[in-house]
């Protein structure tokens, strides 16, 4: 975070994987410009039943000492072989059930099942807010998620010089759906291992996307920041 800060990055909104991972996220957000998101990953979805999971992310929410801003890391992939997308989807409906009772948005992973996941965040009618996380598609999925209602969060695929398709798409996503992220240390950058990505690399993916959008990076910085602070209902100062 002192990196982060000497880059003119002074928050961050950090996700949970799985439950084990919930106790660590709070303790995390204790500190200044950490904020923390509770959920339960795609690839762990098969670790309690829907109604268990729903449960205790109610109960983990409401007991937590410190603000959860969204619901998330939650999601549908079916580049994995287990658990399966009959598995999967009961509990993402869970969490987005829960998201909508708790007037919460939600950090959206998805990976092949653009459909199933739209359609099950557009049976909902418009109560989901969220961003669905390390957009990569171009401009087609752009207008469909667009309409859903959600942001777009861009990270270190930007960066890349044959990164096309999200160069694409990066550039006709309108302004107040933009939000800027690492997911590290997952996704690599352009001369950046992923094990070696950090919150400071979000000012190099703002720099990339200015680019991309013709702009000042100042005015990617002051739209995204403005955007996550509406939807996560952060302090804007």
């Amino acid at each position: 975070m002192t990196r982060a800060r000497s880059r003119g990055v002074s928050r961050v909104i950090n996700p949970a994987y799985d439950r084990a991972s919930w106790l660590e996220i709070l303790e995390l957000a204790q500190r200044p410009g950490i904020d923390a998101a509770l959920g339960v990953h795609p690839w762990v979805a098969d670790s309690l039943s829907p109604n268990q999971i729903k449960d205790s992310l109610a109960e983990a929410v409401a007991e937590a000492s410190t603000r959860v801003v969204a619901i998330g890391e939650i999601g549908l992939d079916t580049k994995i072989e287990s658990p399966s997308l009959e598995i999967q989807l009961p509990v993402f409906v869970s969490q987005l059930e829960l998201a909508v009772e708790l007037d919460l948005p939600v950090i959206l992973h998805c990976r092949g099942a653009f459909h199933e996941l739209l359609d099950a965040i557009n049976h909902h009618q418009g109560r989901i807010r969220g961003v669905i996380h390390a957009f990569t598609r171009g401009p087609e999925l752009v207008q469909r998620f667009h309409q859903a209602g959600l942001h777009f969060g861009l990270g270190g695929a930007v960066t890349r010089e044959n990164a096309r398709r999200i160069h694409r798409g990066a550039k006709v996503i309108p302004e107040n759906r933009l939000l800027l992220e690492t997911d590290a240390p997952s996704i690599g950058l352009q001369g950046v291992r992923p094990e070696e990505t950090e919150p400071q690399h979000v000012a190099d993916v703002a720099a990339a996307l200015a680019k991309l959008r013709e702009v000042d990076p100042e005015l990617i910085a002051r739209i995204t920041t403005e955007n996550a602070c509406q939807l996560f209902g952060l302090p804007t100062e």
